[in-house]
C-alpha cells in the first residue's frame, strides 16, 4: 500500500510542480501591476524621491518584470522569501508562525465535517423512503445554503454572546503561554503535559472549526448517500441478504467500504476550499492564522507576504489533493494512478 501511494505521489508531483510555477508567475505579475510602490512603503513618510529611487534599485524594482521574477524565484528556491513591509520580519518566519494554526483549525474542522457528514449520510440513507429522509434532505440543504462565515457569526451570537459558554477570540485564554515546539498548539500542549492549555486551545477552536465543518458536512452527506444508493444496486448486496446478513452489517461491512471511496475523493478536493475558507473565519474570530496574516497584508499592500501566503495556500491544497489521490488508488486497486 505504501509503495503504491509513493508511486502515485511521485507521478502527481510531475504535475504539481508546473502548477505551482504557473501560480507563482501569475501572482507575481498581478502584484507587480498593482498601483503600489513597495519601495516607498518600505521607507518613512519623510523619505525623499532620491531615497525612494535608491530603494527601488536596491529592491530590483527598476528591472523588467521577467528579470524581477527570475530573481524572486532564485531567492525563493534558496529559502529566502523576502522581508515583510508591514512587520519588518522575514516572510518565512511569519508564515512559519501562523501556518500551523491554520492547518490545525482546518484539520479539526475536517474531523467535525467527517463525523457529521458520514454519520448524517448513514442516518439519512437508513431512513430512505420515510419522512425522516425528507427532513434530512431539508436539513442538509439548510446547512449547505449558509456560507461558513455566516455560520461563524451565528455560532458566535448563540454560544459566545446570548449563551456565553464558548470563547470566540484568539487561540488561548488570557494569561496562558503557548508552549514551544511544532507550532501546532494541541500537539505542543499534550507533549508538554499542559492539559489546561490543551483544553483552552480546543475550546477556542470549537466555534471557528464547527462553522467550517458545518458548511462542509452536507456535501459529504449527500455524496455518501448517493454512493450508497448506487452500491445497493449491486448483486453482492442481494446475495448478502439471501445469506441472512443483517441490514446493519450489510450497510457497514459491505456497502460502506465501497461507497466511501467517492466520498473520500470529494473530501480531499473540498479540503482545499475548506482550507481557503479559514481566511474569513480567522478574521471573524481573531484567530492568529495565516488567513488573518493575509488579510492584514492586503490592507497594508504587503506584497512579499501576499505572494508567499497565496503560494502557500496553493501548495497545501495541491499537497492534500495529491495525498488523497494516492490513498484512493491504494485502497482501490482498480483505480488508475
Amino acid at each position: 500500500m505504501l509503495l503504491t501511494m509513493a508511486r502515485v505521489i511521485s507521478r502527481r508531483m510531475l504535475v504539481v510542480i508546473p502548477i505551482l510555477l504557473a501560480v507563482s508567475m501569475l501572482l507575481f505579475l498581478v502584484l507587480r501591476l498593482l498601483p503600489v510602490d513597495p519601495a516607498a512603503m518600505s521607507l518613512p513618510p519623510t523619505a525623499t524621491n532620491d531615497e525612494i529611487e535608491a530603494m527601488r534599485e536596491a529592491m530590483g524594482l527598476n528591472l523588467p518584470i521577467p528579470h524581477q521574477y527570475a530573481i524572486w524565484l532564485r531567492d525563493t528556491l534558496s529559502g529566502e522569501f523576502g522581508t515583510s513591509i508591514q512587520y519588518r520580519q522575514p516572510v518565512g518566519e511569519l508564515i512559519a508562525k501562523t501556518l500551523p494554526a491554520t492547518i490545525e483549525l482546518a484539520v479539526v474542522a475536517a474531523i467535525i465535517a467527517t463525523v457529521v457528514g458520514i454519520g448524517g449520510g448513514l442516518v439519512i440513507f437508513r431512513m430512505r423512503g420515510t419522512v425522516g429522509e425528507a427532513a434530512g434532505d431539508v436539513g442538509s440543504l439548510l446547512m449547505l445554503s449558509l456560507p461558513d462565515f455566516l455560520w461563524g457569526l451565528i455560532l458566535i451570537f448563540v454560544f459566545g454572546v446570548f449563551w456565553p459558554v464558548l470563547p470566540f477570540i484568539g487561540r488561548l485564554d488570557p494569561g496562558m503561554v503557548q508552549p514551544g515546539g511544532t507550532g501546532f498548539l494541541l500537539i505542543d500542549a499534550l507533549a508538554a503535559g499542559q492539559v489546561r492549555v490543551f483544553w483552552s486551545a480546543l475550546v477556542h477552536m470549537l466555534i471557528p472549526a464547527t462553522a467550517l465543518g458545518i458548511s462542509f458536512a452536507p456535501i459529504v452527506m449527500r455524496v455518501l448517500r448517493s454512493s450508497l444508493l448506487d452500491v445497493y444496486q449491486e448483486g453482492y448486496i442481494a446475495q448478502a441478504r439471501m445469506r441472512g446478513v443483517s441490514e446493519e452489517r450489510i450497510l457497514v461491512s459491505h456497502a460502506l467500504k465501497n461507497a466511501i471511496l467517492p466520498t473520500l475523493t470529494l473530501m480531499g478536493v473540498q479540503f482545499g476550499f475548506l482550507f481557503g475558507g479559514t481566511l474569513l473565519i480567522e478574521v471573524i474570530c481573531s484567530y492568529p492564522g495565516v488567513g488573518n496574516l493575509m488579510v492584514g497584508s492586503v490592507r497594508n499592500a504587503d506584497l512579499p507576504v501576499i505572494q508567499m501566503v497565496g503560494l502557500t495556500y496553493c501548495a497545501v491544497t495541491l499537497l492534500i489533493n495529491t495525498l488523497v489521490d494516492a490513498l484512493c488508488v491504494a485502497l482501490n486497486p482498480k483505480a488508475t494512478a
